[in-house]
């Protein structure tokens, strides 16, 4: 029976324990609660002060400190605000001066392409020169009969005469005085 009432004893002070440390933690969120409901109060004060609104309740000395404290924000909202735009300038001049480049190399692209265009016009130009020169040495189609007889025999040194009928396309056309060198 002792022994009984011992765990009993044991139980019941354990569970005393339990219960006061629950009660003390749900006191300290209660007074945690509390707390920053107040603070949550106050921000949302400051900010009605902040934007002009609800200022009947400030005296005169904290409505200097407001101002103050208005014009501190403005100094470094106006410093902030010049210090994007130094950089806004500084990114905008080096893109300037980037396609001020670029607009260099693409002017200079057409000037080659016509100095391009002009040396082949000439190299062209001087080609059928060239070809309208020698146009008595390139060889012509044949014509639709193909009779060799009717072509010149050419007469070999010695006065002896070849006939190159095995190869009746290469005369075709060509003069007298290159049938001569062709047969030799």
């Amino acid at each position: 029976m002792d022994k009984i009432l011992e765990r009993y004893e044991r139980y019941s002070y354990a569970e005393k324990v339990l219960v006061s440390a629950e009660s003390e933690t749900q006191g300290n969120w209660c007074h945690e609660y509390t707390k920053l409901k107040a603070k949550v109060e106050t921000i949302q004060k400051c900010q009605k002060h902040l934007m002009g609104e609800d200022l009947e309740t400030l005296n005169l000395k904290e409505l200097q400190q407001l101002e103050q404290q208005l014009e501190s924000s403005l100094k470094h909202i106006r410093s902030r605000k010049s210090q994007l735009m130094m950089e806004s300038i500084s990114e905008l001049q080096r893109k300037e001066k980037s396609l001020q480049e670029e607009n260099k190399i693409l002017q200079k692209e057409p000037a080659e392409k016509q100095k391009a265009q002009r040396q082949q016009a000439q190299w062209d130009q001087n080609q059928q020169q060239t070809s309208s020169s020698s146009s008595s040495f390139m060889m012509r189609e044949a014509p639709p009969a193909t009779n060799i007889s009717s072509y010149p025999v050419p007469v070999a040194a010695g006065g002896r005469v070849e006939r190159a009928a095995a190869q009746p396309q290469a005369l075709i056309g060509l003069p007298a005085w290159m049938l001569s060198h062709i047969s030799s």
